[in-house]
């Protein structure tokens, strides 16, 4: 059956009371219509409000006064523009939107402020109290270091004494501080004494030895007159004295040019050949062989008197005597280093021209190779390949082979020289060969094998 409708006089106040309601709830949704967003969180929305008074309040505060917080241990609410201490603990109070601000640490946060709390009677700083407490820092910071400077001052001073206190000490305990100057003057005071025994003489000079490694030492000896003291003890009667000398004036000439041009002056030269060509000692011939070396080396001046005065004669003489293959293969050292370093110097002056012609021009005055050629050096040099030591033989190779271009004809007619190379060529190639085998590319005997057969193929 259908439906039967209601009749028009009840519609009509129906209508009405729906449209009343209708009407109130968009009234009070246009009442409470967030004009940011429908769902933003209230929470962010109070706090993003509250920024923004403090940003406003703080760009209206005045920038020359700043309110002064005063943390405690509890939490407390930081009010816009108030300035906190350094060391405080600031948090932003999510739950207020507010900040907050408390000590962190007590015990550092006091000896932080210990002992430089500003003297003021305000809540605010102002620019020069910043300025003040700025200054204050500096000086307190300078006043650390000036005490940190004193107490290292006065660990040093524990530490240390200055030298007038130890001078003064010592002359109590009849102890003298001596430089060197003054100890080379006393140690030769000692050597030329008439009342000195032989073995403080030689103490002496042993002593002296030492000081005059030092170039300046040795020139400072040439000063005072010690050199020449010492030069004159080369006419001694006693050959420990004589070896004693010897064994300073080397150690004295060595790469000293001062020195070695007093000691020619002062006639080492002469002295030291008379000792060579007569009887002494071996070791004093040995000590004395070493001055004649550090003198005649670089010092072109001193080869050509050596030549003028004889000296390739005694040395003769010296390497022909028995007993004396020590002393040969010093000497036979000798002549190679001199005649290498002319040829070097040559060498130097055409290829960089620094070196000066005075010294070029004593060089070339130098006449050592027709001098060896002439005293029969070549026949002397070629019979000591004989020598036994590996050390020597090297040695003697090495002569050859710079004596090679004045030499070559006496070295082709001697027999003996023939026989010698190729001994010791078929020995060195065992033991080079031997090198070989235990992973020696560039050993001693294969560098001795080289020069051997080098010097066979020149003179075939």
């Amino acid at each position: 059956m259908a439906p039967q409708s209601l009749p028009s006089s009840r519609m009509a106040p129906l209508g009405m009371l729906l449209g009343l309601l209708m009407a109130a709830c968009f009234t009070f949704c246009l009442s409470h219509q967030n004009l940011e967003f429908a769902l933003t969180n209230p929470e962010k929305s109070s706090t993003k409000e509250t920024e923004r008074k403090e940003t406003k309040a703080e760009e209206e505060l005045d920038a020359e006064v700043l309110e002064v917080f005063h943390p405690t241990h509890e939490w407390q609410a930081l009010q816009p523009g108030q300035a906190v201490p350094a060391g405080s603990h600031v948090r932003l109070n999510l739950q207020t939107g507010e900040r907050e601000a408390k000590l962190q640490y007590e015990d550092k946060f006091r000896n932080n402020l210990k002992g430089k709390r500003l003297d003021i009677n305000t809540n605010t700083y102002t620019s020069q109290d910043l300025k003040s407490a700025l200054a204050k820092f500096k000086e307190g910071a300078e006043m650390e270091s000036s005490k940190e400077d004193k107490a290292r001052q006065a660990e040093v001073k524990r530490l240390f004494r200055p030298i007038e206190e130890l001078k003064k000490d010592f002359d109590e305990l009849n102890v003298v501080i001596e430089t060197d100057m003054q100890i080379m003057v006393r140690l030769i005071n000692k050597f030329n004494s008439s009342s000195s025994s032989l073995e403080e003489k030689i103490a002496a000079l042993f002593d002296l030895e030492y000081y005059v490694h030092q170039m300046d030492n040795a020139q400072d000896l040439l000063s005072f007159g010690g050199l020449q003291v010492v030069i004159n003890g080369l006419n001694s009667t006693e050959p420990l004295v004589k070896e004693y000398a010897a064994f300073v004036l080397g150690a004295a000439f060595s790469s000293n040019p001062k020195v070695q041009v007093e000691a020619i002056e002062g006639g080492a030269l002469q002295k030291l050949l008379v000792i060579l060509a007569t009887e002494q000692p071996l070791t004093a011939k040995k000590k004395v062989l070493f001055a004649l070396c550090s003198l005649l080396r670089h010092f072109p001046y001193a080869q050509r008197q050596f030549l003028k005065l004889g000296g390739l004669q005694v040395l003769r003489t010296l390497v022909q005597e028995k007993g004396t293959e020590v002393l040969a293969v010093r000497v036979v050292t000798l002549l190679y280093d001199l005649v290498t370093e002319k040829m070097f110097a040559e060498e130097e002056a055409e290829l960089t021209q620094e070196m000066s012609p005075e010294k070029l021009q004593q060089y070339r005055q130098v006449h050592l190779l027709p001098g060896l050629w002439e005293q029969g050096w070549c026949e002397i040099t070629a019979h000591l390949l004989a020598l036994p030591e590996h050390d020597a033989r090297e040695k003697v190779l090495q002569t050859l082979g710079v004596l090679l271009t004045t030499c070559r004809d006496r070295y082709r007619q001697d027999p003996q020289l023939g026989r010698t190379l190729a001994s010791l060529q078929a020995e060195y190639q065992v033991l080079a060969s031997l090198e070989l085998q235990d992973g020696e590319d560039e050993g001693y005997f294969q560098e001795l094998l080289g020069s051997v057969n080098s010097l066979l193929k020149e003179l075939r």
